[in-house]
């Protein structure tokens, strides 16, 4: 159960980060328990400290549940070779959407973002990425560090900040960590840059697999250790709250990039029947 704790403790680190990094570690190291142990008690335990780990994102938790199902290696192997692979099929329907010298804001760091951005690039599309800080742990500095490192131009903002440049954005693209009936659930902030984007007249994109399809009734929004934000003896008595996602309403957006195409809200919606 080591390498088990080990991806657990990582995940809630956040030194695993991105939905899908977080179901090919959890599904690498459930592997492992099932070729040491089967499908037993071990098995058991595994699943529930791995899923116990980030309960927001969807992925692990609903390839877990389809090995529970099936409770085959075939479908453990299957499952990490769909997660391997699928970002290279989103970034093909992405790309497309990018414009020659246009403006891109994004949020926090997917890695399916960062493949269609780096598709494009290949694709000898000229652009530039205005890339959040996302507080309170600057994920945003992986994405504008992957891209810089590709030779795409990255403008690295403050948090507050989107409002000033958006009359020079073209469209907000982001990640997603889960997609519910409800709206599109992701990194805090997304929903006031959709809302932001909207009210600008600009397109509103989110990337994600359809692994990220939750059907849960019982969700919650993972609150995160307060010190994140800031050492609380500097405000006694004063309550701290660090929520890690919020919920973008359907209204706000234009489509989802997946891994079937670029689907309208209308059609991911179905999905859910």
């Amino acid at each position: 159960m080591d390498t088990v704790e080990k991806t657990a403790e990582d995940i809630k680190n956040l030194k695993i980060q991105g939905a899908r990094s977080i179901a090919i570690a959890g599904l690498k190291a459930i592997k492992q328990v099932v070729e040491e142990n089967g499908f037993k008690q071990e098995f058991n335990t595994a699943c529930k400290l791995l899923v116990s780990s980030r309960p927001t994102a969807v992925a692990l938790y609903n390839a877990i549940e389809k090995i529970k199902k099936e409770r085959k290696m075939e479908t453990i192997d299957k499952l990490i070779y769909y997660f391997e692979n699928v970002g290279s099929l989103i970034a093909w329907y992405g790309y497309k959407l990018i414009k020659n010298n246009s403006t891109i804001l994004t949020h926090c760091h997917s890695s399916s973002v960062v493949e269609i951005f780096k598709k494009a690039f290949e694709k000898k599309k000229k652009f530039t990425v205005i890339a959040t800080e996302t507080r309170p742990l600057y994920q945003g500095e992986k994405t504008a560090k992957e891209l810089s490192e590709a030779g795409i131009t990255v403008i690295y903002i403050d948090d507050s900040a989107p409002g000033h440049f958006i009359k020079q954005i073209d469209i907000l693209i982001l990640g997603i960590d889960s997609i519910r009936k409800e709206g599109i659930v992701n990194k805090i902030g997304s929903y006031i840059l959709a809302v932001m984007a909207k009210e600008n007249k600009v397109p509103v994109y989110f990337v994600g697999e359809t692994m990220k399809l939750d059907r849960r009734k019982n969700f919650v929004i993972e609150e995160r250790n307060p010190e994140e934000v800031i050492d609380p003896n500097k405000l006694p008595n004063v309550k701290i709250e660090n929520p890690a996602f919020d919920v973008t309403p359907w209204k706000y957006v234009t489509a989802l990039i997946t891994e079937k195409g670029v689907l309208k809200p209308k059609q991911v919606l179905r999905m859910f029947k």
